[in-house]
């Protein structure tokens, strides 16, 4: 799969409404067919910080995202709401879901 981390700062004025802004992208890019999973978190340090964990089945999965309709209008759209241009971590790992953290593992 192909696993991407993005970290978006958001200026101070769009933030509390940032899921709603990123809301037609993130659904679009859901029902993707290549999609695993794309969700959102928010910092605990920095109210402005979103951070993006994404994954595709495959990079010709990744490949139809950023060339669909949705990720071109987001190119668009999102940008002018943001302070920076995101930082992105982008590799293919050998796996196809989330795996168990076992150092953690929760009796039972």
């Amino acid at each position: 799969m192909i696993f991407i981390t993005a970290k978006f700062r958001v200026k101070p004025e769009h933030a509390e409404d940032w899921p709603r802004i990123a809301g037609p992208f993130t659904e679009a890019t859901r029902a993707e067919p290549g999609c695993l999973w794309f969700d959102w978190s928010r910092s605990l340090d920095d109210p402005t910080e979103y951070v993006l964990v994404e994954a595709f089945r495959d990079g010709d999965a990744g490949g139809a995202h950023v060339t669909s309709a949705h990720f071109k209008q987001a190119q668009r759209d999102l940008p002018g709401h943001l302070v920076a241009t995101p930082k992105i971590v982008s590799q293919s790992v050998d796996q196809d879901d989330w795996s168990e953290l076992g150092e953690m593992a929760v009796p039972g």
